[in-house]
């Protein structure tokens, strides 16, 4: 056994952020009565949340709020308070990808431990793990540590709790997870699940198209 925990960032890893964040969008439209192209809100949204995230630390539920307002009043809409709340609440709804709770089962039957280092509060956690197969055994979230990744937070209280075992960090975002793991020495696999090319000189332990792919290395069948 290569590593005894992997931890995994969650939205965007274990969850399709992308399909959460484009649908919350599109629901968020209907209830304001306004057309919106919800692809395009949701890339607006990629680009807003790190500089809301940057500022002081305020709970990924206002996070949230904040940044789906400023996407939608970039296309021209002003987001009713009430539709900007219930675009947060919707985190919990938002659905894993297909191969992430076989890859998850694999991982955990393998006797590896699993965790979440997560930007997110406990509360919308909870909601998500629901969707999820297995029970991890690590869980940091931002609302744990006072902070949004890529500061350190995170992977530093990860190390405490996790202590000597060998550990290695999984996630979608080069920008998130990569450069912190790479800067302070944990190992990392990107999950490069849209084929992206890294954008600074950080580098990954391993570069991989899906949890599949993982589970493949880790715990071959």
């Amino acid at each position: 056994m290569l590593y005894d925990i992997v931890t995994f960032d969650c939205y965007g890893t274990l969850v399709d952020w992308n399909c959460g964040i484009r649908d919350a969008f599109a629901r968020a439209a209907a209830a304001d009565g306004v057309e919106a192209d919800a692809n395009e809100l949701r890339g607006r949204y990629a680009e807003i949340e790190p500089v809301v995230e940057a500022r002081v630390y305020r709970r990924y539920r206002d996070v949230l709020a904040e940044t789906a307002r400023r996407a939608a009043e970039r296309a021209g809409w002003t987001m009713a308070d009430r539709t900007a709340a219930a675009f947060a609440a919707s985190l919990p709804e938002w659905r894993p990808f297909p191969d992430t709770n076989l890859a998850l089962e694999r991982l955990k039957g393998g006797g590896i431990r699993l965790g979440i280092l997560s930007n997110v509060d406990r509360d919308l956690l909870a909601g998500t793990l629901g969707h999820l197969a297995v029970t991890f055994d690590l869980v940091v979230t931002a609302e744990d540590v006072g902070s949004y990744k890529p500061a350190h937070g995170h992977f530093l209280e990860g190390r405490r709790r996790i202590g000597d075992a060998r550990w290695l960090h999984a996630a979608q975002s080069y920008f998130h997870d990569v450069v912190p793991c790479d800067a302070l020495g944990v190992d990392s696999a990107w999950i490069n699940r849209h084929g992206e090319t890294a954008s600074g000189d950080a580098r990954p332990t391993r570069e991989l198209a899906t949890l599949t792919d993982l589970a493949n290395w880790l715990a071959p069948v």
